[in-house]
C-alpha cells in the first residue's frame, strides 16, 4: 500500500505516486429509479517506480473483473477505500500498462471532514462533487491533484434525463438502457474534477463572447437563470483580459433542481442549486468565483492540497475584479471589508498551512486575495495582471506551486521572488492580520 511518504499528507488515503494515469475510459450504465451503477473503466497508464501491484482508490463498489494489459490480474483484493491489484508480470519502471475494471454496485457519497462527497443522488437525479476526495466514490482512479489525465465518458441512463459531463458532447444516442451520451477531455484533467451530472434539464445557450456559454437549468427557471447567468460572457471577456486566454474549448452552467449548500467547480463546468437563482444578479459574486476556477484550479492546479489558497484566493479576488469592472466596490474597499472583518475572527490559522480540517475555511480564501491584492498594491497592475497570465500561460493544464507563482510575479515586476514573498508572507505564512493591505 502507498505509504506517508508517497501521499498527500492532507489526504493520507488517497493517491499513489508509483504511477501516473495518462487517460481515462468510463463507460457508465446508470439507473436513477434506483441508483444502480454498471460499469467499466479502462486507464491508461505509466509505472514511475517498478510495480508488483497496481493500488487504485475506489469507495464501496463492487469489482468484478479486472485485467491488466489484457491479461487477468493474479489477484485481486478490495477494501473499503482500496483495490489492490496484482499482475502476473511486475511492471518495469517507465513502463505503459493498461488496466480495465468492470465494476458495479449502489455508489453513495463518502464521508469526509469536508462533508459528504463525490456521487450523490438529489431528489431526481445526480450531482457529483468531488474536491477534494470523492472521485472514487464513482470510478477507479488515481486519486491525486497532481495525477491529470484526459477522459472520456459514455454515460447511459433513463430517457427522461439528461446528462451533462466534462469536455465535449461527442454523441447522445438511443441505448438498450435508454439514451446514451458521450464526452470527451482533451485537457488533462485532475480527478477530483471530473463530473456527472443528471437531470431534468433544459438547455440555454448564451449569446455574445467568443467563449460557447451552455446553460442546463430545470424548465420553471429559464428566465431567472437567463438573468443571472446572462452576464458571464462578459465575465469570461474581463478574466480573459486580466487571467489570460479561457482554458477550455467552451463553459457549461448546471443549476440543479435541488437547493445546494454552494456552487462548485468542474473542469468546464460550475454547478448551482435553484437557491442560487433570483433573478435579480444576487449571485453575481458566486458565479464569478466559480468562472475563476476555470483558470485557477482547474487548468492550473494544485500540486498539493495545503496549497489550497492558490485556488480559493485568485478565485475569491476574481470576485473584486469583476465588482470594480461593474462600478461596484473597488478591490481596495473590498480588501479593506475583509481586513476589518478578519480582526474579529481568530488570528489562528496559517493560509499556507491551514491543515486539512481547515483547507476550506473562509480565511485561506479571504487572506489569500489579500496577499494577491498586496502584491497588486506593492507592484502596481501592469506587473500583477502580467504575473496573472505568465501563471495561466506556463502552467496552463498543468500543476502549480507557491514558489512558481512567486517566479512569476518577480519576473513581470522585474524583482526576485524573495521580495514577492515577502509581500505576500505576513498574509500566507503568518497568523496575524497586518495593519494594511500593501503600501499606504
Amino acid at each position: 500500500m502507498p505509504t506517508s511518504a508517497t501521499t498527500d499528507p492532507y489526504t493520507p488515503h488517497n493517491g499513489d505516486r508509483r504511477w501516473s494515469a495518462q487517460h481515462y475510459e468510463l463507460r457508465l450504465d446508470y439507473r436513477v429509479a434506483t441508483n444502480r451503477l454498471d460499469a467499466t473503466a479502462t486507464i491508461t497508464a505509466r509505472a514511475v517506480e517498478p510495480l508488483d501491484r497496481v493500488v487504485l482508490d475506489l469507495h464501496g463498489l463492487h469489482v468484478e473483473r479486472v485485467d491488466v494489459d489484457g491479461h487477468r490480474a493474479k489477484k485481486v483484493a478490495t477494501a473499503t477505500h482500496k483495490t489492490t491489484v496484482t499482475p502476473h508480470t511486475p511492471i518495469p519502471a517507465g513502463a505503459a500498462f493498461t488496466v480495465h475494471v468492470r465494476y458495479r454496485g449502489t455508489p453513495r457519497p463518502v464521508r469526509s471532514a469536508w462533508g459528504h462527497l463525490g456521487w450523490e443522488e438529489l431528489t431526481d437525479g445526480v450531482i457529483v462533487a468531488a474536491q477534494p476526495t470523492g472521485a472514487p466514490t464513482w470510478f477507479p482512479c488515481n486519486d491525486r491533484p497532481d495525477d491529470k489525465a484526459t477522459y472520456r465518458f459514455e454515460i447511459a441512463t433513463e430517457d427522461a434525463y439528461d446528462v451533462v459531463a466534462n469536455g465535449d458532447l461527442l454523441a447522445k444516442e438511443r441505448d438498450r438502457a435508454g439514451t446514451r451520451w458521450t464526452f470527451a477531455t482533451v485537457e488533462p484533467m485532475a480527478t477530483y474534477l471530473a463530473t456527472v451530472q443528471i437531470g431534468r434539464y433544459r438547455t440555454t445557450r448564451l449569446r455574445g463572447g467568443d467563449v460557447p456559454v451552455t446553460l442546463h437549468h430545470p424548465a420553471d427557471l429559464a428566465a431567472a437563470a437567463r438573468t443571472d447567468f446572462g452576464q458571464v460572457p462578459e465575465m469570461l471577456a474581463l478574466f480573459g483580459d486580466r487571467f489570460g486566454p479561457y482554458p477550455f474549448a467552451a463553459y457549461g452552467v448546471v443549476v440543479t433542481d435541488d437547493e445546494l449548500e454552494i456552487p462548485l467547480e468542474a473542469h468546464g463546468l460550475a454547478v448551482f442549486g435553484r437557491n442560487h437563482v433570483d433573478g435579480e444578479h444576487g449571485t453575481d459574486r458566486l458565479i464569478a468565483h466559480e468562472l475563476a476556477h476555470q483558470w485557477f484550479g482547474n487548468s492550473v492546479t494544485l500540486a498539493r492540497w495545503r496549497d489550497i489558497w492558490l485556488h480559493e484566493g485568485f478565485a475569491c479576488y476574481a470576485e473584486w475584479l469583476w465588482s470594480e469592472e461593474r462600478g461596484g466596490d473597488t478591490a481596495d474597499a473590498l480588501a479593506e471589508q475583509y481586513r476589518q472583518r478578519l480582526l474579529d475572527q481568530p488570528e489562528d490559522l496559517v493560509v499556507g498551512d491551514p491543515g486539512a480540517a481547515d483547507m476550506f475555511d473562509d480565511r485561506v480564501y479571504k487572506r489569500g486575495a489579500l496577499a494577491l491584492h498586496a502584491v497588486r498594491r506593492t507592484f502596481g497592475d501592469d506587473a500583477f495582471f502580467a504575473g496573472l497570465r505568465r501563471i495561466t500561460e506556463r502552467h496552463r493544464h498543468g500543476s502549480v506551486t507557491v514558489p512558481d507563482v512567486l517566479d512569476a510575479f518577480a519576473h513581470a515586476a522585474d524583482t526576485t521572488s524573495d521580495a514577492v514573498h515577502a509581500v505576500t508572507a505576513p498574509w500566507i505564512d503568518g497568523t496575524a492580520v497586518p495593519g494594511a493591505v500593501g503600501p499606504r
